[in-house]
């Protein structure tokens, strides 16, 4: 993540497309990356990569979401093996789904 990305040309072109790059086009990423990016920028990136850890873990995981979807993962197998036991019965194997309109 605190990699520098910078084209070998500068033009026009790479001005307007620049910012698919980053997150700051209506991500939900946007906040993130701001705070690592300022934390980066204030302790430059050798030194950011130590100091900035926390802002750029929470990045990553905004970017990547490893850990929801390893619990989402975990709670998908934990419903399973209680199917398997008996502890749940096929009609609660999994969760009733929500309402079309619930949103």
């Amino acid at each position: 993540m605190a990699t520098h990305l910078a084209p070998a040309f500068r033009t026009p072109m790479t001005d307007l497309v620049g910012g698919l790059l980053t997150h700051q086009t209506g991500s939900r990423c946007a906040d993130f990356e701001m705070r690592a990016m300022e934390c980066l920028e204030a302790y430059g990136v050798q030194k950011g990569r130590v100091r900035c850890v926390d802002y750029l873990d929470d990045l990553r995981e905004c970017t990547y979401q490893a850990k929801q979807l390893a619990r989402v993962s975990e709670m998908r197998l934990e419903r399973h093996r209680q199917w398997v036991m008996g502890e749940r019965s096929s009609e609660e194997h999994y969760a009733p789904a929500a309402r079309s309109d619930s949103f």
